[in-house]
């Protein structure tokens, strides 16, 4: 099993969970996230004043899936989430040992 955690763009969110209900990844937890990469934030002006936002707002899925779903929600994710511009955001994979399911107490692949 997996955890794949992807920090993607706020008005991309919709366009990738559809496309990953589509493909029956239907487990999907969604947060919302201010950081920045390589963009550092910008500049803006509001009533006469300029201010920096340091931290822009971004969407983290989090997404487990048994290892024979990886690379199709990698892709998924991908696909939908990408403009080509700076800021796209990130994919990151980790390895999950256990999971629990707390209504039926089912384990591992079964659980997820």
């Amino acid at each position: 099993m997996k955890k794949i955690e992807a920090i993607i763009k706020p008005f991309k969110l919709d366009e990738v969970k559809e496309a990953l209900i589509e493909a029956d990844i239907t487990g999907i937890t969604v947060s919302e996230v201010k950081g920045h990469g390589r963009q550092h934030g910008h500049t803006e002006l509001y009533r006469g004043a300029e201010y920096v936002v340091d931290f822009l707002p971004k969407v983290k899925l989090e997404i487990f899936v048994n290892d024979d779903f990886v690379e199709k929600t990698v892709e998924i994710i991908t696909e939908h989430a990408k403009t080509g511009k700076i800021g796209d955001g990130k994919i990151f994979i980790m390895p999950v040992e256990e999971a629990i399911r707390i209504r039926t107490g089912e384990r591992g692949r079964d659980a997820v």
